[in-house]
This record gives C-alpha cells, structure tokens and sequence, in this order.
C-alpha cells in the first residue's frame, strides 16, 4: 500500500480509525482518510464496502461507534445540535441519483438550503439559484419546471447547482454518474472539476465509475470490507501494485474480490 500523506495543517477532513456496525455486521472496520483544503479525494470500491456509510458518519447523519471526525481541526463526533448544525454549513452534497424534491420547482429545489437552513428571502434565493443555474450550464427558463419534466442528465445539473447553493467549503459526491450514459457522465465530470477549481472546495467523492474518477480526483483511495486497502495519486491508480485495485479498476472477475452469487 502507499504511504499515507503527510498530516499537516492544511487538512480539511481528518478521518481516523472510524467503526461502525449494525448489529452483528461490521461496515466500517477502521477508517483513515486526510483530504487537504481544496483537494480531490475519490474513494473507489464496490456496492457494500462502506462507502455511503463513511460519508453519513462524516456527516453526522449516523453514529460512529469509534473514531475520530476533525473538520478543520474540530474533533465533530458527540457534537451537540446547535454545534453540529454550524459544522453542517460546511457542506454541500450532490446524492446519487439527484434526490430532487418532485413537489417543488427547480429553482426552489436548488435554493432550499438558503430558504430553509439560512432563512434567505425568496427573492434573493431565486436570483442565487438561477446564478447557480447559469454555473452548471442551465437558463432561468428551466426555474419554473419541475423535476418530472427534466431529463436525467439536466435533473443532475439542477442537483449540482443545489449542492454549490450555499457556496460549502466541502462537497461530497456520491456516485455522480449513475444512470447517465457515457457523454453526459462526462458533462457531469466537467462541471464537477470546474466548479470545485473555481470555489476552491474540498471534494470526496465516492463512485464505482472508474472513468469518472480519473477525470475528477487529485488522489484515489479504494475501500474493501470497511478498510482503506490502498491510496495515491490519480495516476498511479493504474500501476497500484495492489491486486484487490488492479481487479476492480479493469472489472475482473477473477481475482481476490470474490462476489457472492447465487446458484439457480
């Protein structure tokens, strides 16, 4: 395995040793991630490894059972509401599958954080989100639609712009390609690239698309049975030395990752 990077001052994640279980299941046996200001981390792995549990936990969303969370030099586990609602201010996150609110337009979808978390008036909201909008490559006239009348690649854009609303320090990505075809996961990767060089945000993303992380990460570090097996630079991904990463990033099915199917 690689070398850790070096802990330093500049570190805008901090991830140590985090465990979480569910009954007798271990999801998270030991977490170390460090994603410095400004970077982009990607951590790769296959369904179940523990990818979307890691993220809840960084953000509070579940429990860590043990484990140490510092954002910007604050320890964040065992934080009271009003403390863990300032943490949470940080944030931004794109969900898989764009997770829109079917009951409202887009551009209230994309101003909710600043409507409902910042207590923003409507008026100024709106003009953020057509900003914001304008930023992913959509006009103010998709504002008054409502995500069933989007496609799947513009219902990502319109999620993206939501997730850069409140201009976080850190957003997360969670599969940011899934269900797109080829050119639009592209588009997506473009923009995921251009708006995090332009705001200077921190990003961690969690994704199986190998394409999408390439395109998107400064590091990449691949999660197996709740551990972080390997990481490094974005281009060392192809020569790891490490045989669970060469298998899952040229999709082989032999190998050391052994998938459970079942015989009929």
């Amino acid at each position: 395995m690689s070398e850790p990077r070096a802990q330093g001052s500049d570190s805008k994640l901090l991830v140590r040793g985090l465990t979480k279980s569910f009954g007798p299941k271990s999801v998270l046996n030991g977490i170390d991630i460090d994603v410095a200001a400004g970077e982009s981390l990607v951590v790769i792995g296959g369904s179940g490894t523990g990818k979307s549990v890691m993220i809840k936990c960084i953000l509070g969303l579940l429990g860590a059972d043990n484990g140490s969370i510092c954002i910007d030099g604050e320890e964040t586990t065992g934080l009271g509401k009003r403390d863990r609602e300032r943490v949470m201010r940080k944030f931004g996150m794109l969900f898989q599958g764009a997770a829109l609110f079917d009951s409202l337009p887009v551009w209230e979808n994309v101003a909710f954080g600043l409507i409902q978390g910042q207590k923003m008036g409507r008026r100024q909201a709106r003009d953020i989100a057509h900003e914001k909008l304008a930023a992913v490559g959509l006009g103010t006239d998709v504002s008054p639609l409502y995500p069933s009348e989007l496609s799947g690649g513009m219902q990502k854009r319109v999620a993206l712009a939501r997730a850069i609303a409140t201009e976080p320090e850190i957003i997360f990505f969670d599969e940011p390609t899934t269900g797109l075809d080829p050119i639009m996961a592209d588009v997506i990767n473009d923009l995921i690239v251009k708006i995090t060089r332009d705001s200077g945000a921190t990003a961690l993303s969690i994704t199986h698309d190998m394409a999408s992380a390439r395109k998107i990460a400064n590091r990449v570090a691949m999660i197996y049975e709740g551990r972080i097996i390997w990481h490094g630079p974005v281009d060392q991904v192809d020569h790891s030395g490490n045989e669970f990463v060469d298998q899952f990033i040229n999709g082989r099915a032999d190998g050391p990752i052994q998938m459970q199917v079942r015989r009929l």
